[in-house]
């Protein structure tokens, strides 16, 4: 491996993709295993280890997936500032390690402080090797979106085996003969930590080919001295987050704190944001604007799509069967967690192609657009979840074969909007604040999952002790007002694409 290459060497590479996305490719699809594969079993088990309520189960789903990602905004903050991206990935790596080693050990008992290691661990991780991603390609180039495109392809490979493994292993539906019963949900927990163990010996036996990308802001070979002064700041960040750790459990534990926190990082952020706008040009702030705007739609997209984990996973658990084709019996929940990852690995890669090849026929439809016709593919989605309902017995069960449908058609949306918000959020910001922008983003995730979390509530709240029949109508019912969301959405954002276009200006 060339480890001496410049940045300009680093950004004239030849082909389709650089060198470079292969090994971030790898770090992050091990990354999300861990994630994805915990995102996977929280609801579940909180219902069915715990013996939470459902309602109160979602609130709690969302309250935490909402902290993960709000996260991301305060460690984009701290890389841009005072660890850089590299460092920053690495930190995040190891507080996620310790975070899933602790729920291996016995997570109905820790649980709470092994999601807060999780939680502060991805925020440092996920928005700085996106960042990292971005960085890998010129202003202007045409093939910075297919990049992200199969970057996503990787995250999803990670999610796919993470989202089926771990809950169908905590289950018992999975390796049962390998695992024993009483020790189902260590394991499940414990294999998250080993993979992100690999995501993180990943980054670091690849980490030189960067070249400078990624590097300390606070380094300066020619001045070694200030920078030796300087290194305190980064021992301050690590023992900040250590030291955090029992404030992020009490919050995470009850959703009332979840609530005063989402209520204050939002306005913080914004207000960080526009005192960074003061010292950029007008230009480079209507580009900022733009990436407001759809950090803003993102918001109503997650709160839809997000119902993954929530929701959809009790609605797997109660009111599907377990026959794909009426031949391959599968676990509703593994399906719920991994069939949208399956699909977007298999198509990531092949709508990136047809970006690429769009491109070259200046067809290429722009960013604006393609965000717009990500929601109405999730309203699309979303009544298919509704129509399960016509296709399910008189006991409540559904057909799993709609149920897949339906996710397929949520990887066409999830394609059109999510890798594209990525690749955006990079084109439109200035260099000084690409980690914080990142940052954004996710943070508008971290909404995201706060609303789906009380969408979910607001389904379930009468419905406790009710059949199986009754509660699939009153979810199908929710799925359908969330259908009619995401298309009122795509409408209103492709009618203001012009609007969205001049803000732009030459980014497309």
């Amino acid at each position: 491996m060339n480890e001496n290459q410049t940045l300009e060497q680093i950004q004239n590479f030849e082909g389709k993709y650089p060198k470079q996305l292969w090994y971030l490719f790898f770090s992050e699809m091990w990354e999300r295993f861990c994630f994805y594969g915990m995102r996977g079993m929280l609801t579940f088990f909180m219902v069915n280890q715990l013996f939470m309520e459902e309602k109160i189960a979602n609130l709690q789903y969302g309250a935490t997936q909402a902290f993960v990602y709000a996260f991301t905004f305060i460690g984009g903050m701290f890389a841009d500032k005072i660890l850089g991206f590299r460092k920053s990935l690495f930190w995040g790596g190891l507080l996620m390690i310790i975070g899933s080693c602790i729920l291996a050990y016995d997570p109905k008992t820790f649980l709470f402080l092994g999601i807060s290691f999780n939680i502060i661990g991805t925020g440092f991780f996920k928005p700085n090797i996106s960042t990292i991603v971005g960085a890998l390609y010129k202003s202007g180039d045409s093939r910075r979106d297919a990049g992200f495109s199969l970057f996503y392809s990787g995250i999803n490979i990670g999610a796919l085996l993470g989202g089926y493994a771990c809950i169908s292993i905590g289950k018992g539906t999975f390796l049962t003969s390998f695992v024993p019963e009483n020790y189902r949900w260590n394991v499940a927990f414990g294999l998250a930590a080993i993979v992100m163990l690999i995501s993180l010996l990943t980054f670091t036996y690849t980490r030189k080919t960067l070249g400078p990308i990624g590097l300390s802001p606070l380094s300066d070979e020619n001045d070694k001295k200030s920078f030796i002064g300087k290194k305190w700041y980064e021992y301050f960040v690590y023992i900040g987050a250590i030291a955090i750790i029992p404030l992020i459990m009490k919050m995470v534990a009850n959703t009332q704190y979840t609530d005063w926190f989402m209520y204050f990082i939002g306005p913080f952020s914004l207000l960080y944001l526009f005192y960074e706008m003061s010292k950029h040009t007008l230009s480079e702030n209507k580009k900022l604007i733009a990436a407001l705007l759809f950090i803003v739609f993102s918001v109503i997209f997650w709160a839809i799509f997000e119902q993954a984990g929530g929701s959809l996973s009790i609605f797997a658990a109660n009111n599907l069967n377990d026959k794909l084709f009426s031949v391959i019996t599968l676990d509703p929940n593994g399906v719920n967690n991994a069939a949208n990852s399956l699909f977007v690995i298999i198509f990531a890669p092949i709508i990136g192609i047809i970006w690429i090849a769009m491109a070259k026929r200046k067809i290429e439809p722009n960013t604006v657009i393609k965000f717009g016709l990500g929601f109405l593919f999730l309203g699309f989605a979303f009544y298919t979840f509704y129509a399960t309902r016509f296709f399910a017995g008189t006991n409540g069960i559904a057909s799993l074969d709609v149920f897949t449908l339906a996710y397929f058609i949520v990887t066409l949306g999830e394609l059109c909007l999510s890798p594209i918000g990525l690749s955006i959020m990079t084109k439109l910001s200035p260099a000084r604040l690409q980690g914080v922008m990142m940052g954004m983003w996710f943070l508008a995730s971290a909404y995201g999952q706060y609303v789906a979390g009380l969408f979910g509530a607001s389904i379930v709240s009468d419905i406790e002790n009710a059949s199986a029949m009754d509660k699939l109508i009153s979810y199908t019912n929710g799925y359908k007002d969330f259908a009619l969301y995401a298309v009122i959405s795509g409408v209103i954002l492709i009618a203001i694409s012009p609007l969205m276009r001049k803000l732009m200006q030459d980014v497309r």
